[in-house]
């Protein structure tokens, strides 16, 4: 079994980065800061112009929280950091100047869907199902909640929200704003996402940057907002009814 990993590539202007962890891509901490670390590098990096965002392996894309770890927290401190960690990415991929594009191959759950609605724009496969499951262990979509919000609108986020058994299909997903393509197979994906990449490394970086901006205007006070979202998830993941929902799922 491959360790967990996040790799960075630049080749001709375009930086891919690429995370992996073998339980179906969830995202413990030290690999949500080396992500964070690894978006504000590229962002900062004069070479790169565009950024792919990718996950490792062939069927899910990310798995969300590592239940390991929301098992192992025992006091809200623990967990207030803990949640922070999907903060401090969405933050960073909010705040970076390059465009970033999502490459999703397969199903996303819960804190996935919130990296994935933090893209400029996505890409996904037929088989790229989603899900915000966290009201099924006591919790919520706190903090991925205003990024899936700014995607999906307050109607289909709260209807994923509340429906946390549910997968909704991709193309339930692009209707509702979170992907922009849906394709065959990881292949065609793959083709059209480098097509797409190396098309916006012809155009000014400028206006990139600038449109960047726009696009994210009304989200500046995400810095607080999403910390404060932690918080509430670090208590609720200390509830007698999360303790014992998390004690099943071991």
């Amino acid at each position: 079994m491959s360790d967990p990993y996040v790799k960075t590539q630049t080749e001709n202007a375009i930086t891919i980065i690429e995370f992996f962890h073998p339980a179906h891509n969830s995202l413990p901490g030290d690999i949500l800061a080396q992500l964070a670390q690894a978006i504000t590098d590229a962002g900062n990096d004069d070479a790169t112009k565009v950024i792919i965002l990718k996950s490792g392996g062939e069927r899910t894309f990310c798995a969300g929280a590592s239940f390991k770890e929301l098992i192992a927290i025992d006091d809200e401190k623990t967990g207030e950091v803990f949640f922070s960690g999907f903060a401090n990415v969405i933050n960073a991929m909010r705040k970076c100047p390059k465009f970033i594009l999502g490459r999703v191959q397969g199903k996303t759950v819960g804190g996935g869907v919130g990296v994935a609605a933090a893209t400029d724009y996505c890409f996904a496969t037929k088989f790229a199902s989603i899900k915000l499951s966290e009201l099924n262990i006591g919790i919520g979509p706190f903090v991925v909640g205003p990024a899936v919000e700014r995607k999906l609108g307050l109607t289909g986020m709260s209807q994923i929200a509340i429906n946390a058994n549910e997968f909704y299909t991709p193309e339930w997903a692009k209707n509702n704003g979170l992907f922009a393509e849906v394709y065959e197979s990881t292949e065609a994906m793959d083709v059209a996402v480098q097509k797409f990449a190396e098309n916006l490394c012809t155009y000014n970086p400028d206006a990139m940057t600038e449109m960047k901006k726009m696009f994210w205007t009304g989200c500046e006070d995400w810095d607080s907002l999403l910390f404060e979202r932690a918080k509430i998830s670090g208590r609720l993941v200390l509830s007698k009814f999360t303790k014992e929902t998390l004690k099943r799922f071991k």
